[in-house]
C-alpha cells in the first residue's frame, strides 16, 4: 500500500511537470505505471494532469478492469496495456502532445536523423505509427510493430509515446523526444539538419551498447573524409509553404475542439 501510494504521487508530479512544460493543454494526456505483473495505476480520463491528486489514480488489471477507483481511466489504456502485455520489462508507459512533435506526427515525418549525439545513443529513432481513433484497439495495433525496437512513437496526427524501466525514465524520454523534435525543426529552417557520418555514428552506438541501452538507432550518412556531417535531403522532405503551415494549424485546433468537446 505504502509503495502504490508512492507510485500514485509520482504519477501526479510528473502530471505537473508535463502540463507545467506545455506537453499537454486542457485535459489530454494519460501515464500509467505497472504495479506488478497484472496490475497497472493509470490516470483518469477529463482530468487535468496540472491538478492530479493521488486519490484520482485508478488501479486496473491488465484486461483494463477497474480493480480500484472512484474515477473512469482514460479512455487510450488500450495502447498503455498493449505496450505492458508486449514489454514485461516496461515498467511506465507516458502519452502527451508535445508541439514540435505533435507537428512531425502530423507531417508524418519520423525523428531518424542523426543530427545529435544524445539523440543516437539516448533516444534512438522514433517512428511514426499510423494513425488510429483514439480510444480504439487501432492505436494498439498501430504501435505493436514498434514496441520491441524502439523506445516511443510518434502517433500519426495525435502525440507521442514513450515507455520505460520507470516512470522517470518514461518522462525524459519524451523529454530528449520533444526537444530532439524541436532542434531538428530549427535546423530545417536553417536548411542545416545536417547528418553525422556513419563512422561517427558507429562509435556512439557502440558506446549506447555498452550503456546497456537498446533500441534502433540513426544510421548516419556517407561523407567525405574529414568531413563529419553532411546535409541529407530525404525525398519524404517538403518545403513547407504558409499554406502548409495554415493547415497544420487548423488540423491541430480542430483536434484539440474536438477533445475539448468530448469531456464539455
Amino acid at each position: 500500500m505504502i509503495t502504490e501510494i508512492k507510485y500514485k504521487k509520482q504519477i501526479c508530479d510528473i502530471g505537473k511537470r508535463i502540463y507545467d512544460k506545455g506537453f499537454v493543454a486542457a485535459n489530454d494526456g494519460n501515464i500509467s505505471i505497472r504495479i506488478s505483473n497484472n496490475e497497472f495505476l493509470i490516470t483518469p480520463t477529463g482530468v487535468s494532469k496540472g491538478s492530479l491528486t493521488p486519490e484520482m489514480i485508478i488501479k486496473v488489471d491488465g484486461q483494463g478492469t477497474v480493480l480500484e477507483g472512484d474515477y473512469r481511466p482514460t479512455s487510450e489504456m488500450k495502447m498503455h496495456l498493449l505496450v505492458y502485455q508486449e514489454r514485461p520489462d516496461i515498467q511506465a508507459v507516458v502519452h502527451v502532445h508535445p508541439p514540435y512533435a505533435t507537428a512531425f506526427a502530423i507531417a508524418g515525418i519520423p525523428l531518424d536523423q542523426a543530427i545529435m549525439p544524445e539523440s543516437v545513443v539516448y533516444l534512438g529513432t522514433i517512428p511514426v505509427a499510423e494513425y488510429g481513433t483514439p480510444s480504439t484497439v487501432e492505436v494498439p495495433n498501430a504501435i505493436k510493430t514498434y514496441v520491441h525496437e524502439h523506445q516511443g512513437v510518434l502517433l500519426e496526427n495525435h502525440g507521442a509515446l514513450t515507455w520505460g524501466k520507470d516512470l522517470e525514465h518514461a518522462y525524459y524520454l519524451m523529454e530528449s523526444l520533444e526537444f530532439t523534435a524541436k532542434i531538428n525543426w530549427i535546423a530545417k529552417q536553417l536548411k542545416g539538419d545536417r547528418e553525422l557520418s556513419k563512422n561517427h555514428v558507429q562509435t556512439l552506438v557502440e558506446m549506447k551498447a555498452e550503456m546497456g541501452i537498446k533500441g534502433k538507432s540513426p544510421l548516419g550518412t556517407d561523407t567525405p573524409e574529414g568531413v563529419h556531417a553532411k546535409k541529407v535531403t530525404h525525398s519524404r522532405e517538403q518545403v513547407l509553404s504558409q499554406q502548409d503551415l495554415n493547415s497544420i494549424v487548423e488540423r491541430v485546433t480542430k483536434n484539440i475542439l474536438t477533445e475539448l468537446k468530448k469531456h464539455l
